[in-house]
């Protein structure tokens, strides 16, 4: 998997100040996409070169937790998403009290019948889901950009499909 970059504080893609980690390649390409320059796989640098950077940023007392971004997260192959899920792995057990969020232009259902889309699911918090739709663009949204994007609490809907 490679990495466009970490950026922080970043307030517009999930709740309070966070780092946001932004993932390099995307098969959706959605029309009106803002993130074009995200779609290319090639692009970006290593887990070994952004991971030290990453951790630092996150040390912050402000910063509230990290938001996988792109690209799309969860548009990986399967190596890459097992890569994926053991740095949020990492990330959880360093900073136990700071939530993961991730977006994706999957919807919810489908990438939990995935194993290694479900592995990562399964360490973050909260999902945006859904490809971006933009003749259901809806700027007044917090956090997503059309209306057929899910702000999905994880824990709360695992529970709930129990």
């Amino acid at each position: 998997m490679r990495y466009l970059c970490v950026t922080s504080p970043d307030v517009n893609n999930g709740s309070g100040f966070r780092v946001t980690l932004w993932v390099a390649g995307c098969r959706h390409h959605c029309e009106g996409c803002q993130n074009k320059s995200t779609w290319s796989y090639t692009q970006g640098k290593t887990l070994d070169e952004i991971k030290d950077d990453l951790f630092a940023r996150l040390g912050k007392p402000y910063i509230k937790g990290l938001t996988l971004s792109g690209g799309d997260p969860l548009d990986q192959t399967g190596e890459s998403l097992d890569e994926l899920r053991d740095l949020l792995r990492e990330v959880k057990k360093t900073y136990p009290g700071k939530d993961i969020w991730v977006y994706s232009g999957d919807y919810f259902e489908d990438a939990w019948e995935d194993m290694h889309k479900r592995g990562v699911i399964q360490e973050c918090d909260y999902m945006v889901d859904g490809p971006y739709i933009q003749v259901e663009a809806d700027a007044s949204l917090p956090f997503r950009g059309s209306k057929n994007q899910h702000i999905i609490n994880i824990h709360e809907r695992v529970a709930a499909e129990k």
